[in-house]
């Protein structure tokens, strides 16, 4: 193979690795950030850590689910984006997540669980933004009403309202 054909090959190559990676560039928030994702990610848009704004949340996908809480009234339906949808943004390689309130009460969620039990960020009840008096702006919502074996302590103890960060570990 000559030199030529060798530098060719090589620039085109690192041309497909630049581009994979500013495809997987984070955009900065341009609104008001909520969540903050911190910890073993790859893909971040500060330093060291990925801030997200409602809208980049949205922009994940947004999926609604119906169900009871122990924390709410009746049949709500929630919607937002998946966990999984946020860690998979992130780059995330962990298999635990530290999962922060605005009070700094804080939980452990296996990063299984993100994948295994569809967990939202909902963001939204019943077609409402979540304010935090609602327990928003950010609850991590199990589909409890789809599991009904999810309805327990330990899963109650990991649906955290009023989500401020998640740290990968």
């Amino acid at each position: 193979m000559s030199t030529s054909s060798m530098t060719l090959k090589t620039l085109a190559g690192m041309g497909v690795i630049c581009f994979a990676q500013t495809s997987m560039a984070l955009d900065a928030p341009t609104g008001r950030v909520i969540l903050t994702v911190s910890g073993n990610i790859e893909h971040t848009n500060a330093e060291g850590v990925a801030r997200f704004d409602r809208d980049m949340l949205l922009q994940l996908g947004v999926k609604e689910l119906t169900t009871d809480t122990p924390w709410t009234e009746g049949v709500n339906t929630f919607s937002g984006p998946q966990l999984s949808a946020l860690l998979d943004a992130v780059g995330a390689q962990g298999e635990n997540l530290s999962v922060t309130a605005l009070n700094d009460y804080s939980a452990n969620v296996p990063t299984a669980d993100a994948y295994q039990h569809h967990i939202m960020l909902a963001l939204d009840m019943n077609g409402k933004k979540m304010s935090v008096r609602d327990k928003g702006p950010i609850f991590v919502l199990y589909p409890f009403a789809e599991d009904p074996s999810l309805n327990n302590e330990v899963i109650h103890n990991r649906s955290v309202w009023q989500v401020k960060s998640i740290n990968v570990e």
